[in-house]
């Protein structure tokens, strides 16, 4: 089967409904066609255009040439010992995905524990370089669009085989910079006539990017948000999170304040305890005023190890003892249990296998990233040990 011209598609996954009125209305036909496609799409999720009965068979010949109900395969699935699943999806232009599927936990972001939780990428590779991460190790190719943000929602509840009512973009990329079509994802997996996903239970992390969280704040979708501190100063956030130097915290945190402020909304500090590089008392501490400046919760995460990555995690006494000096300032914490780290669950491990063996990604230029990230690592060490 010929794959549509990507100029002229239609990806219902993608849609709004008001851009299928437009659409039939210049194909000749009422606008509660639209209606009976989306309804078709969403509720009953079927994957071919002969599944939609009620349409008239003239409408099917015209939509025929250009509609796309899927646009990514299934190409690899990797479970867990506790449950958490890796998917590994294969988009049209050969290039790979990937979302993990992450069973209930009464400590995840602190929150009930009765759902099940997708992390969903934004971006096929990334931009921002941030060093202990494998997303951004092969580079930024391309933005993914609406239809294939929602589509790694609908493929992984086909794969769980339940619904999924809890979403983190906490995936592959930087959800703000590919902020128009998270935008529309976000109506559409939010919408009663499509995913049905309420806004409290969708976040979406950034690394910092302070006139787009702006911007999100917005969005008629008020979803949550994360942001991925790893740092409580300005030197020892630089030299995880490259993006520090066009955006250092007093901006973030003046965006953040903002934020609050129109959302009334507790914000989520994500926060990877990197062994001897961001883990020592003094950051913590740090951390401490700027926690309850912005009545956030701070939500810890042992660091996932990264084939390549000169990165460790500390000891578990070390991670307890970070995550007391925030109690004991008043700051709401959660410690995460370890999530997939035997399915390399951390962002972007799996696809970066794939598109290597497949030599897809350049091998020398990821071995150059590694050894950046190597030379990052020796640029600060934590002030105090166990």
């Amino acid at each position: 089967m010929s794959i549509p011209d990507p100029k002229t598609a239609l990806q219902p996954l993608g849609m709004l409904p008001e851009e299928w009125q437009e659409q039939l209305e210049a194909m000749g036909q009422p606008a509660f066609r639209g209606r009976q496609i989306v309804e078709w799409v969403f509720a009953k999720r079927v994957t071919s255009l002969e599944q939609m009965s009620s349409l008239p068979k003239s409408l099917k010949e015209v939509l025929a040439p250009r509609l796309q109900l899927r646009t990514m395969q299934l190409a690899q699935a990797t479970g867990s010992r506790d449950e958490t699943r890796k998917l590994l999806f294969r988009l049209q232009d050969g290039r790979f995905v990937e979302c993990v599927l992450i069973p209930a936990s009464p400590d995840l972001y602190g929150q009930r524990a009765d759902r099940l939780t997708l992390c969903v990428s934004s971006q096929v590779g990334c931009a921002m370089d941030c060093r202990f991460c494998a997303s951004g190790l092969a580079g930024f190719t391309r933005n993914l669009n609406a239809a294939e943000i929602v589509e790694q929602v609908v493929q992984a509840e086909l794969v769980a085989g339940e619904r999924i009512d809890n979403l983190v973009f906490m995936g592959m990329g930087e959800p703000l910079a590919n902020l128009t079509a998270l935008i529309k994802a976000l109506r559409i997996l939010n919408a009663p006539w499509g995913m049905g996903i309420g806004a409290r239970h969708m976040t979406v992390s950034t690394s910092g990017m302070v006139p787009q969280i702006r911007q999100l704040a917005q969005a008629p979708v008020p979803v949550r948000l994360a942001i991925s501190l790893h740092g409580a100063s300005d030197e020892v956030r630089t030299t995880i999170m490259p993006i520090n130097r066009k955006y250092p915290l007093k901006a973030l945190l003046e965006a953040l304040e903002d934020w609050h402020r129109l959302r009334s909304q507790r914000i989520t500090l994500e926060y990877i305890l990197i062994d001897q590089i961001n883990d020592g008392l003094d950051q913590a501490r740090l951390l401490v005023p700027l926690a309850r400046r912005l009545d956030a919760r701070v939500n810890l995460i042992p660091y996932n190890l990264v084939e390549g990555l000169p990165w460790k995690r500390p000891s578990e006494t070390r991670q307890r003892t970070f995550a007391k000096v925030l109690e004991d300032g008043g700051v709401r914490v959660t410690l995460r249990r370890e999530k997939g780290h035997d399915i390399a669950a951390a962002c972007g491990q799996l696809r970066l296998k794939q598109e290597t063996a497949e030599g897809i990604v350049d091998g020398p230029a990821v071995a150059a990233r590694r050894m950046a990230a190597a030379a990052a690592s020796s640029g600060h060490v934590g002030a105090e040990g166990d």
